[in-house]
């Protein structure tokens, strides 16, 4: 029976907990009740009394649902009422409240008249009937008056038994104030620390009976005008004579004070809390004694502006390097916080709001002297230190929160407001730590602009402003100035590149808007030089021949990738892929590649960079030389087996795909000497023959030649054939070295070659003569002979006379016999071209302009294919966009393509908007 007993009580209690009540005493009520031998109907009634002071809807529903769960846990013939002794309703009392005092609870004697309230009170609870059905055989008791019950609480009861009933519904209003009287002087001795003598257990009880039946308001009243009471008169009394003297400290210790006793009051009061303050949606008993300390001391008239003013002036005093206590401010400020209940409204008011007026007019003061002061890598450090004391000041005694605040104040104060200032400040600014590569500073400066909006914009502009600047100044060619030396041209963009990459990393944390900025800048002034795209196309050809000295593998790779990011900032892509092409058909037809991995690595990464289109015809010109190796095997064989005479030349053919190569559209003039063009016309015929269908022409300026040659001239010593070169004439001089015809093997180009084999013939020819017997175009004639002629000192296969710089018609030519070389292999060196001249540049745009009419009208035709109709502007901008990637056509050249392309009928204009195009199919 113990368990179903418990499993009731559990049940009960929680039940009690749902209603929002005192589970404990109501709990006990009604288990008494149910105990009792009362019939259902009385139990029921007396339940319901019970239920009717907690809750006011749905009595009925849950006093049934009590007497159910009773019969459920104590089914009926069950034996644990019988056996049971019956206990005084006192007794239970008296333990129920032993069990419940708080740890706070110390035992004291009641006065006479305490007690006399204490019996009074209880006597509201309980009272004792006669047991009409029970007869008493050992004589006759009469019945036990209320006072002589109490006196034998502790006794078996004989005559008769308890029968708990419902609560009273009123409360005689002198019992109410001498309840209110006794809570009053418990309340008035807590406030005055003298508590020690106080019985908590009863004081909780008594508030509990006053709220309880309906008196929640008298003591929810008279709490509040008693702690009014006592903070006016004694606690505000205090502080204002304080004022000039231990102010805080006496202010904390009174805060500190009045939070111990509204704990201890709180605690007597729960009952209250629990029930009338949330049926009335007052203020708890705690949060009432914050709100009246808040009006009555802390905010009362002189208090209020003493307390602000003095955390303001310590504050102050703090800052320009003196000692405060700091204890005493947060204690302050911790007490603010508190008085906002669940919100920062006091402290924010009180203290916060003039702290950060303050703050901004003494940084708005300082930011000035500091300018005035110091240069800009100094004042950033000073700007920062500031910035991390207002942060530690905030965190180690004011209120976190209070922390953003101060240091958005500090940062509007010493850094937005003075940004471009700082930044163009002269000799110490942005410019100058570039100039001077003052990584560190720039880092600092970043870090504290990054703080403030728009900071990093500023920043950025001031860098790119002197990007620019430099850029601009390596790009622009002057007209009066020497020709740009393409390499030269190209790596010092690289060393910029560099040099701004190094700031990107270590000064610039590698952000997106400083990244973003370098790139638009180099694009922007990389393209307003139109030579560019020519320039890196020769950067990169100068890397990939053969012969480049002092460059590990690993630094031809890097320079590779260097020169692809600058690749990516050129808009005429389409003119670097011309110039590319030609370079690469030399180095690979003069066999003057470091390597073919090298060069299908640059390929890769344009393929990369570009799509398949852009290097497919590069691709195809490492098929053909594949091919062309097989081919001269085929011919090799060929000559042998049918014994062809090639007039003692050893022939090799590179057979180019028309397309893939940057063969001129009109093959130049060369009149090939016989010997060559008949062993050619050799290979012609072989060709032709196991390809029906097809040409070969013959391109001469991409041709290279090895010729026997034999000098009969006494040989010069190296020293004075530096000197022939400076002196106008050659004169032959002996030497201790044997004297002979002496034998080389000239490695030319067939231009070369052409002009050489003239002098089999002769001894002497002019310029003019040479030109009308090989047809050579000018441009690389004077090339051809000044390579000859006017090259190394070792390498001057020719004498010119007169020996000037410029060749004129008339100039003369022959041979130089004194010529003497250590190697019998000698190279001659065609005079590198520092770019295209004036004219070819204006052939190679003119081809590039053509070719882009054909990419244009093919874009539009595939726009409108897919789209039918279109307006100009749209059509306009999806064009630009889909060929941005290659070169960026102008709005001008799209429209005369559109129309170009109206007239053969791909398109047509709308009747009723001839600014709309439709597609005809």
């Amino acid at each position: 029976m113990a368990a179903a007993a418990d499993g009731f009580s559990t049940w009960l209690g929680n039940k009690l907990q749902a209603l929002n009540t005192d589970e404990g005493v109501f709990g006990s009520y009604i288990t008494g009740i149910l105990d009792g031998d009362e019939s259902l109907e009385e139990k029921t009634e007396a339940i319901e009394g019970i239920l009717s002071e907690i809750i006011e809807s749905d009595i009925s529903v849950i006093c049934k649902d009590i007497l159910d769960m009773w019969q459920t846990y104590h089914p009926v013939g069950g034996q644990s009422n019988a056996t049971c002794s019956v206990e005084d309703v006192d007794t239970k009392l008296v333990r129920l409240l032993e069990s419940q005092s708080l740890a706070t609870t110390v035992q004291r004697e009641y006065t006479a008249e305490e007690r006399k309230i204490r019996e009074a009170i209880l006597a509201q609870y309980s009272q004792m009937t006669d047991d009409e059905d029970e007869e008493d055989d050992a004589g006759n008791v009469g019945k036990l008056n209320r006072a002589e019950m109490m006196k034998s609480s502790a006794m078996p009861k004989k005559e008769g038994k308890m029968r708990i009933r419902a609560f009273p519904m009123t409360m005689d209003e002198k019992y109410v104030e001498s309840i209110w009287i006794l809570l009053k002087n418990a309340i008035q001795e807590i406030q005055k620390k003298n508590n020690s003598g106080l019985s908590f257990e009863e004081l909780y009880r008594n508030a509990y009976t006053m709220v309880l039946h309906k008196h929640g308001e008298r003591l929810y009243t008279g709490l509040k005008e008693v702690v009014t009471h006592h903070l006016e008169s004694k606690v505000r009394e205090d502080v204002l004579k304080a004022l000039h003297n231990n102010f805080l400290l006496t202010l904390n210790q009174a805060w500190n004070d009045h939070q111990t006793s509204m704990v201890m009051i709180r605690d007597i009061l729960m009952y209250m809390d629990r029930v009338y303050v949330q049926q009335n949606d007052v203020d708890n008993v705690y949060n009432l004694g914050l709100i009246i300390f808040r009006d009555q001391v802390v905010r009362y008239g002189c208090i209020r502006d003493h307390l602000r003013d003095t955390l303001l002036d310590m504050v102050m005093r703090e800052r320009k390097g003196e000692k405060v206590d700091r204890i005493a401010i947060k204690n302050a400020c911790q007490m603010l916080m508190v008085l906002g209940i669940n919100a920062r409204t006091v402290y924010e008011e009180d203290f916060e709001r003039p702290f950060l007026q303050q703050s901004a007019e003494f940084y708005r003061m300082e930011s000035q002297k500091f300018l005035a002061e110091n240069s800009a890598s100094v004042y950033i450090k000073k700007v920062e230190a500031r910035i991390n004391e207002e942060a530690e000041r905030a965190k180690h005694y004011l209120d976190e929160s209070t922390e953003p605040r101060i240091v958005e104040v500090v940062e509007e104060e010493l850094i937005k407001k003075h940004m471009k200032t700082i930044v163009e400040m002269e000799n110490s600014g942005v410019v100058h730590m570039l100039k001077n590569q003052k990584t560190e500073d720039l880092a600092c400066m970043y870090k504290l602009f990054g703080r403030v909006t728009d900071g990093l914009k500023t920043m950025s502009d001031c860098v790119s402003h002197y990007l620019r600047e430099q850029g601009k100044a390596l790009v622009q060619e002057e007209e009066h100035q020497p020709a740009t030396n393409a390499i030269s041209f190209v790596q010092s963009l690289l060393d910029l590149k560099d040099r701004f990459d190094h700031f990107l990393v270590n000064s610039f944390a590698n952000d997106k808007i400083f990244k973003q900025m370098i790139a638009s800048d180099f694009e922007h002034f990389l393209n307003l030089n139109p030579k560019s795209p020519e320039y890196l196309s020769l950067f990169i050809d100068d890397k990939l021949k053969k012969g480049v000295k002092g460059m590990t593998e690993q630094e031809i790779e890097q320079v590779l990738d260097k020169s692809m990011v600058m690749f990516r900032f050129l808009q005429e892509k389409d003119v670097f892929e011309r110039y590319y092409k030609q370079h690469l058909a030399k180095r690979l037809l003069l066999n003057k590649s470091v390597s073919d991995d090298w060069e299908k690595n640059m390929i890769s990464k344009l393929k990369t960079e570009c799509g398949c289109q852009f290097t497919s015809k590069l691709e195809g010109m490492f098929k053909d030389m594949t091919v062309s190796n097989t081919i001269m095997e085929e011919f090799k064989e060929h000559i042998l087996t049918s014994g062809t005479n090639l007039h003692g030349v050893d022939l090799s053919v590179r057979v180019l795909t028309t397309g893939f190569w940057p063969t001129q559209s009109a093959t130049p003039k060369c009149s090939i000497p016989t010997a060559p063009r008949n062993s050619f016309e050799a290979f012609r015929r072989f060709y032709l023959a196991k390809h029906s269908g097809r040409q070969l022409t013959l391109q001469p300026q991409l041709g290279s030649s090895d010729l026997n040659a034999v000098f009969y001239g006494p040989r010069r010593d190296e020293s004075e054939s530096k000197e022939g070169a400076c002196t106008s004439t050659s004169v032959a001089t002996s030497s201790s070295r044997a004297q002979g015809p002496r034998k080389h093997i000239i490695q030319v180009s067939t231009y070369q070659m052409c002009v050489l084999m003239l002098f089999n013939n002769r001894d002497k020819l002019t310029y003019e003569e040479i030109q009308n017997e090989t047809d050579i175009p000018e441009r690389d004639l004077i090339r051809a002979l000044q390579s000859l002629a006017m090259g190394k000192a070792t390498q001057r296969i020719l004498i010119k006379n007169p020996r000037t710089k410029e060749i004129e018609p008339s100039h003369e030519f022959y041979v130089n016999d004194s010529f003497s070389s250590k190697l019998h292999r000698v190279k001659i060196q065609t005079v590198a071209a520092k770019g295209e001249s004036e004219p070819e540049r204006r052939e190679t745009r003119n081809k590039v302009d053509e070719d882009r009419k054909h990419e244009i009208e093919a874009a539009i035709v595939r726009i409108m294919k897919a789209r039918k109709r279109m307006p100009h502007n749209i059509l306009v901008a999806e064009v630009t966009e889909q060929l941005k990637s290659r070169f960026l056509p102008s709005p001008v050249i799209i429209k005369k393509r559109i129309e170009g392309l109206i007239e053969r009928e791909y398109l047509a204009r709308t009747p009723e908007d001839r600014k709309v195009y439709t597609y005809v199919a």
